[in-house]
């Protein structure tokens, strides 16, 4: 194994370990109940970024497969009562070939015309969710959570320490597309995909790829939403939010590199929550409009960007 996937692993189990220690020491809930939000922004941004990121491909439709993934996890919840690993699971399966779907009538269209496709299919999976009146139509559906698991002694530790597994899961699959040929592949049609044809890159099934891939995880990370929340209602599991955040996340943080979404979620997410608790819950879109813009007019390349910048610039004082 590389160095470099040495110390992402170790990274890894590092992080995973301090979650483990925080659910073991920590008593407060509501600690858990935030740092899920954040960590599931981090999912939902690395997501995000594996198409609108690598490949130029801007989505406004993360809030879709967001929340197609919470009502995939009510109906297995309510059909079959399955835990939530099978409901992870089966998210990510239909999130993907959902965003299979979806590739395939979008991705042949480019710029603002792809971005308002996606919005269209927000609104078209919003709407059928709406008059689905098994699991629960307009008005919602209550969820009654199953006996916690063995050694967790609340439902909330255990849902933080499940997306912060599938976070790791999210960044090990990004960094590996990022360095695989793949990633080569999608910068190629980010930079201009004309040229990359013309080359004979395989523009279209590249994307193809980045998409079923993005859509996957975005899915996933709306699947324990039933269980956060114990209700589900369309407004909020199709929320716009959810769109902008995952757009603004890793425009903040930078879309270049895999660690870019997680700074930006991180960032953006704790933020919003110290808002949510000391003001009111609705400045968190303006608190995500203000860096955004912020960071697009002062840094285009986000956190990562400013770092290589200020490294290259120590080095060159050094010389």
């Amino acid at each position: 194994m590389k160095p470099r996937n040495w110390g992402f692993w170790a990274g890894a189990a590092a992080a995973l370990a301090l979650a483990a220690l925080a659910v073991a020491t920590v008593r407060n809930e509501y600690y858990f109940f935030a740092a899920y939000v954040v960590i599931q922004f981090v999912v939902l941004a690395t997501a995000w970024n594996i198409l609108g990121g690598y490949a130029g491909y801007v989505n406004f439709g993360a809030s879709a497969f967001f929340g197609v993934g919470a009502y995939i996890a009510v109906m297995l919840i309510k059909a079959t009562g399955v835990p939530l690993a099978v409901q992870i699971a089966g998210a990510a399966a239909v999130g993907g070939a959902l965003g299979f779907g979806v590739g395939l009538l979008t991705l042949r269209l480019r710029g603002i015309f792809f971005s308002i496709a996606t919005v269209a299919i927000t609104i078209i999976l919003e709407t059928t969710v709406i008059n689905w009146r098994y699991v629960g139509g307009a008005t919602g559906i209550q969820i009654l959570r199953p006996p916690v698991m063995e050694p967790f002694d609340s439902y909330t530790k255990m849902l933080f320490i499940a997306v912060v597994l599938l976070a790791i899961v999210a960044v090990a699959i990004a960094r590996y597309i990022e360095t695989s040929w793949l990633g080569r592949g999608l910068r190629a049609v980010r930079d201009n995909e004309e040229a990359a044809e013309c080359a004979g890159v395989p523009t279209l099934k590249l994307k193809l790829m980045a998409c079923t891939v993005s859509g996957a995880l975005m899915s996933a990370a709306g699947a324990p939403l039933a269980m956060y929340q114990s209700f589900v209602e369309p407004a909020s599991a199709f929320n716009l939010t959810y769109s902008v955040s995952a757009l603004a996340m890793p425009i903040i943080g930078g879309t270049s590199h895999w660690i870019g979404p997680v700074i930006g979620a991180i960032l953006l997410g704790t933020v919003q929550q110290v808002v949510t608790v000391t003001i009111s819950s609705e400045l968190n879109v303006l608190v995500v409009g203000v860096l955004l813009v912020l960071f697009v007019v002062a840094a285009p390349e986000g956190i990562v960007g400013l770092a290589r910048r200020f490294a290259a610039r120590f080095r060159k004082r050094e010389s």
